[in-house]
């Protein structure tokens, strides 16, 4: 019988490590355990539920920015891109031909009606005067003798030492240079009219243009007479341009769904307040009124042609220069109005968040007017004095509490407890006038 001896093992200290390794982890996972009971301890004495600290899965309050909405006034304003143009606006030509003797006016200036713009060497038209001047004292030279002869003609008549048909003849003699005294007159007259044509004067107050002749130039009734160097042709030019700007038209569109009522209020005469904003609808440049209306619709754009008047004393408005039109078309009295960051559209349509007196938010839709100023009229939904949330509306639900403060940059009282700071006419206009 063979004797068996017991195997040794491979490795004899492979158990020891097993036993090590194994009660390493399970210190640490004890570790682990005692760490998150603690720390879940420690949260929970900071909350409202435990020691003073918030309940389990209660949220903080959402801080957002919030305003009262309010009663007021709202003005309607309708919105256009209108275009400068002068009350009137002048070619002045000369009346007769002649050499242009001076120009008298400062090019880009203000001239008066009657102020001298040029002259034209007047001696032609001068001697022209005296020459019918002469014609007629001649012409009553001969009248007054075949009156004196007429006289003898009728006493030598009635003696009968002349025939009848000698006094005839001398009738018609004095007649007939009573005709030409009287085409010598106006003869003189047109003369003297053309001596006064030779001084050029403006007809219109207004603003003159660059002067297009200079002295020296030979001008006749279509204009001065110069050579076209582009085109070797020759062309005619006016003496003076004038744009009377003083007051001056501002000419605009609107369409034709907005001007029932406008035009309604012209013909009755009401005086519609405009406003004449630069380019940028940053200022105002002019204040005025509507004056007219065209008398047909465009029916390519649909849109009616009007006027407003400027008194344009500090002549912001310049011709064909191009500007913001505000008109505005009627006010709406006791309108409840909230800044226009507070009215949002969503699936539930236009709706704002109001918070209630346990500051906690409430969804209500609501129907909105006009916007003006940045801020918008509600007209059903929301009551005067009503708070609506104006800043975070997009972390908002329907009863989550939230915690009121002010906003990073105050705008002037924006979003402080009254809606919109700046109701004044002259603020920046709106986008666009009634919804």
């Amino acid at each position: 019988m063979t004797e068996h001896s017991n195997p040794t093992p491979k490795h004899p200290h492979s158990a020891p490590r097993r036993w090590w390794w194994g009660g390493l982890g399970m210190a640490l996972l004890a570790a682990a355990v005692l760490a998150f009971v603690g720390g879940e301890h420690a949260v929970q004495a900071q909350m409202p539920g435990g020691k003073g600290g918030m309940a389990k899965g209660q949220m903080p309050p959402q801080p957002v920015t919030a305003a009262s909405a309010r009663s007021q006034t709202v003005p309607v304003w309708l919105t256009a891109l209108g275009t400068v143009t002068p009350r009137s606006y002048v070619n002045v030509m000369p009346r007769v031909a002649g050499l242009l003797q001076s120009v008298d006016y400062k090019q880009g200036q203000m001239v008066k009606a009657g102020q001298l713009l040029a002259q034209i060497d007047p001696r032609p038209f001068s001697i022209a005067v005296e020459q019918a001047k002469a014609q007629l004292e001649q012409t009553q030279a001969q009248l007054s003798g075949a009156q004196s002869d007429l006289q003898r003609y009728e006493t030598l008549l009635q003696q009968d030492s002349i025939s009848a048909q000698q006094v005839s003849d001398q009738r018609a003699t004095v007649a007939q240079l009573k005709a030409t005294l009287d085409a010598n007159k106006a003869a003189l007259d047109n003369a003297r009219l053309q001596l006064s044509w030779t001084r050029i004067t403006a007809p219109v107050s207004g603003l003159v243009g660059l002067r297009p002749v200079d002295a020296g130039n030979m001008v006749t009734t279509s204009g001065a007479v110069g050579s076209n160097t582009s085109t070797g042709t020759n062309s005619a030019s006016p003496i003076a341009t004038i744009a009377q700007v003083q007051p001056v038209y501002v000419t605009f569109a609107l369409p034709q769904q907005s001007i029932g009522e406008v035009v309604g209020q012209l013909m009755a005469g009401k005086q519609l307040k405009t406003e004449a904003w630069d380019a940028r609808n940053t200022r105002v440049l002019e204040t005025g009124k509507l004056v007219a209306a065209d008398n047909q619709i465009n029916s390519t754009t649909g849109t009616l042609n009007l006027r407003a008047e400027f008194a344009n004393k500090g002549l912001a408005l310049y011709p064909n220069q191009f500007v913001n039109v505000r008109l505005l078309a009627r006010t709406i009295p006791d309108a409840i109005v909230v800044p226009t960051t507070a009215v949002a559209v969503g699936a539930p349509g236009t709706y704002v968040y109001v918070i209630g007196d346990d500051n906690k938010v409430k969804m209500r839709v609501v129907k909105t007017g006009v916007a003006f100023d940045n801020l918008t009229q509600i007209v059903s939904g929301l009551q005067a004095g009503e708070r609506v949330v104006t800043d975070g509306l997009d972390r908002l639900r329907d009863g989550r509490e939230v915690k009121v403060v002010q906003p990073l940059s105050a705008q002037g009282g924006t979003h402080g407890g009254a809606a919109g700071a700046k109701t004044g006419e002259h603020a920046r206009p709106a986008a666009s006038g009634a919804r």
